[in-house]
């Protein structure tokens, strides 16, 4: 069965990829480089499901925006 899950991936202050997955809880993982932090959400997925053991409801991807707060 394939699944398809949508992938947020941001840069910490360290000049980490930190990589989380919105559907699935806990669901995240940081690399040093693009290609291993591939490698390594993939890994977290499969654990994430594992661990789960249960449905879930597939979001839809519609895009992303980024929000300035002045304060």
């Amino acid at each position: 069965m394939t699944r398809y899950f949508n992938v947020v991936i941001e840069k910490d202050a360290d000049g980490y990829l930190v990589a989380s997955v919105p559907t699935l809880k806990g669901c995240h993982t940081q690399a040093k480089s693009y290609d291993e932090l591939i490698e390594r959400i993939e890994e977290a997925i499969e654990l994430c499901l594992e661990m789960e053991n249960e449905e879930f409801e597939p979001l839809e991807f519609v895009g992303v925006q980024r929000i300035v707060i002045n304060q």
